[in-house]
């Protein structure tokens, strides 16, 4: 009998033993055939590896009563975006900041083995691609060498999957792939204003066209500035970094440099003849660094000559006549023959004195600055609606010699219809 106990107690601890050394085993192979999956899962969606902000596309506070254009990435995503790259039917993963991101090979296949290119900067080069659905963008190709260009390929996704706005380069998607890093933005067909203005193949750029890309960038930095939450100073505001669509329309481009709300830097970045004094000695950019920079750009729209070119020594000398009001015109660029309006260059060389002034808070806000260039404009269509021309008033002149004429005939009518009518009598 005790023997009989014996045997089913050993029984039982194995039959125990089995049962926890099979239990741990099933365990095992569930906890491998879920990370398989996971492994599996994660390598055929696109997932960002961008550090996001929480207030991304769709939560982008508007501000600025300059603002459109705040449409989200999802209902571009309805709209047939991600159909862009010869309307591939894989599904792209719109990451944290809205932005979508694209395979290397669609890339490639776009740029024709990336060999189309128009442009070249200082991290890397731009291509025009070509979509099989017939849409053009632009690919910005960062430096693989270049750890600022990875630093920038952070900054615009970051920045610009939240920045949406007319008078901004919008981002539209990105590739992270094969040690390369993409951008691509919307295609800027006329290309940079810095060629418009000093490069002989294209057309003089016009008095009017001039006030009005300079309003068009004013409203751009003003939504970065007090539109966007929490506000972006650019950093690198000049000629170059502002692009022109097909209807000659500026948007504001590059966020390289670009850093939210002000701070002090460790190093002095920025483009050598726009960059704000205070800044190169204090370290520190604010808003009023962006401001000093727009008043720069605002003198070469008015002088067509660049820093490089003595630009801010002329200014200073013709400040010392003009007392910074009147008597600009004798800055104004030598290929206009004259063909501007002396009160809005002014107007407009006294707005750009103000803001390049040495002390920040002596500068205008960009809200400012976009109220005085929208009065310039507003004042010329106002000139043009009251002031008519000789041709104009010949016209009337004409038309009321004819009617004076018929008056004329027509009392001589009535005067002998009453006068036969008191012979009757």
């Amino acid at each position: 009998m005790k023997a009989k106990s014996s045997g089913l107690i050993i029984g039982i601890s194995i039959g125990v033993v089995i049962g926890v050394v099979l239990a741990i085993i099933g365990l095992l192979c569930f906890r491998l055939h879920r990370r398989r999956s996971q492994i599996g899962n994660s390598s055929s969606r696109r997932a960002s590896t961008v550090p996001m902000r929480a207030n991304g596309v769709d939560s982008c506070t508007v501000l600025s009563d300059s603002s459109i254009d705040t449409e989200s990435a999802r209902s571009s995503i309805h709209n047939g975006t991600s159909f862009w790259f010869g309307g591939s039917k894989k599904s792209h993963v719109v990451a944290a900041s809205g932005i979508l991101e694209y395979p290397y090979r669609d890339i490639q296949k776009a740029t024709s083995n990336f060999t189309s290119t128009i442009g070249q900067g200082a991290f890397g080069s731009v291509y025009k691609a070509q979509m099989g659905t017939g849409e053009t963008v632009a690919v910005k190709v960062l430096a693989t060498d270049s750890k600022q260009g990875e630093k920038e390929f952070h900054t615009e996704v970051s920045l610009l999957g939240r920045l949406h706005h007319r008078n901004l380069v919008n981002l539209v998607g990105y590739c992270a792939e094969k040690g390369q890093h993409m951008l691509i933005y919307v295609y800027m067909s006329k290309g940079s204003l810095s060629s418009h203005l000093y490069n002989e193949k294209h057309d003089l750029l016009s008095w009017s066209l001039r006030v009005q890309i300079a309003l068009d960038v004013a409203r751009g930095l003003e939504y970065l500035h007090d539109g966007a939450v929490p506000s972006v100073v650019h950093r690198d505001i000049k000629p170059s970094n502002i692009l022109l669509d097909q209807s000659m329309g500026a948007r504001v481009a590059d966020f390289g440099l670009s850093r939210e709300d002000s701070r002090n830097a460790s190093n002095i970045q920025g483009t050598f003849g726009y960059l704000d004094p205070e800044y190169i000695s204090s370290r520190s950019y604010t808003k009023k660094s962006d401001v000093y920079s727009f008043g720069v750009l605002l003198f070469e729209l008015i002088a067509g000559r660049n820093p490089q070119q003595g630009l801010l020594e002329h200014v200073e000398l013709a400040a010392l006549n003009t007392e910074g009001q009147v008597g600009w015109e004798e800055i104004a660029d030598s290929r206009l023959d004259g063909n501007f309006d002396e009160q809005e260059l002014n107007d407009m060389a006294a707005l750009a004195h103000k803001c390049i002034n040495r002390s920040p808070r002596k500068r205008p806000a960009m809200r400012d600055t976009v109220q005085v260039l929208s009065h310039i404009i507003k004042s010329r269509h106002n000139k043009k609606h009251y002031k008519r021309s000789p041709s104009d008033i010949a016209i009337t002149i004409g038309q009321s010699d004819r009617q004076s004429s018929m008056d004329s005939r027509h009392r001589r009518v009535e005067s002998l219809d009453s006068t036969a009518d008191s012979t009757d009598v």
